[in-house]
């Protein structure tokens, strides 16, 4: 298959898997793969980063195993831990059964072993897509533990030595930029910012994902957030307040915007704007003019 038809290729995949990535994102997906390395995804809250991870262990029909990340995370939630329930437990049988004790190398071997995503990742026998969620949120020092992983795909446990991967798994990465990643990080990632989407994208998702819209109405909503997304807001709507609003809007047995009154629409904002302060910005004379503007 040449360059041309295997971008098309997965392109197709990931909208059946109801993602619609653009080309630049599917040749960086496919390159992630021949060559061997992570994806880190940049981008605003709400523009779809995780849903790259997802979409594609669906497209590929193989697993997806996901590390959330957050202050504080340590090797033991990310990678693995003994389980000392168990070992005790062995402990007090050996005891019980006569004088012998168990050695270390039965204590910790992989029968009491935990675990955790990035040791299961790389002990798949088909390989996972491995989703590092919002890498930014967690320690340096965490980010750092990382590049052992990703470089050569190993992980180091003082109790049993080196594990290789036994299949290299497809690794993305997302951030929301809340802090700066280290130059080590970067190195080691293919790099895709990913932006809010045009309007021609959005709506392609949408009708994707709710293909009972009507065509009017899926139109107008996609403009309507799109111009929401040009007020200056504390948290602008992502495509999934973008979906849910819509969900919500054909709940109400809406075929158009302006079938509804200001006051309606703004009662079904709460699924697209997410803080106090947000929605008193948005009035209902806003309301009125960003319906009217959507046609």
């Amino acid at each position: 298959m040449d360059s041309a038809a295997a971008i098309a290729t997965l392109q197709q995949n990931l909208r059946a898997a109801g993602y619609v990535a653009e080309r630049s994102l599917a040749v960086t997906m496919l390159m992630m793969e021949s060559i061997g390395r992570p994806l880190l995804v940049e981008g605003d809250p709400g523009v779809g980063k995780t849903e790259i991870a997802k979409a594609l262990a669906r497209a590929k029909n193989t697993r997806l195993i996901r590390l959330q990340c957050y202050e504080g995370l340590d090797t033991y939630n990310a990678l693995y831990e003994w389980n000392y329930q168990r070992q005790l437990l062995a402990i007090k049988r050996a005891e019980s059964a006569g004088p012998a004790a168990l050695g270390d190398d039965e204590l910790f071997c992989e029968t009491y072993l935990l675990k955790r995503p990035l040791l299961e990742a790389l002990t798949q026998p088909v390989a996972p897509v491995l989703l590092i969620d919002e890498i930014d949120r967690a320690d340096a020092a965490f980010e750092a533990f990382l590049l052992e992983l990703l470089s050569d795909y190993q992980i180091s446990i003082p109790e049993l030595g080196t594990i290789t991967a036994t299949t290299i798994p497809l690794v993305i990465l997302t951030s929301n930029g809340t802090r700066d990643l280290s130059d080590a990080l970067r190195r080691r990632c293919l790099y895709h910012f990913l932006d809010y989407p045009s309007f021609e994208k959005e709506l392609a998702i949408l009708r994707a994902r709710l293909p009972q819209t009507p065509a009017r109405l899926a139109g107008q909503i996609i403009e309507f957030a799109q111009s929401l997304r040009r007020h200056d807001l504390k948290k602008k709507p992502g495509i999934a307040e973008t979906l849910d609003w819509t969900a919500a809007l054909l709940g109400l047995g809406l075929s158009a915007l302006d079938e509804a009154g200001p006051e309606q629409i703004r009662d079904s904002l709460a699924t697209l704007l997410k803080t106090r302060d947000d929605i008193l910005a948005i009035d209902n004379a806003t309301i009125a003019r960003l319906v009217a503007a959507a046609g």
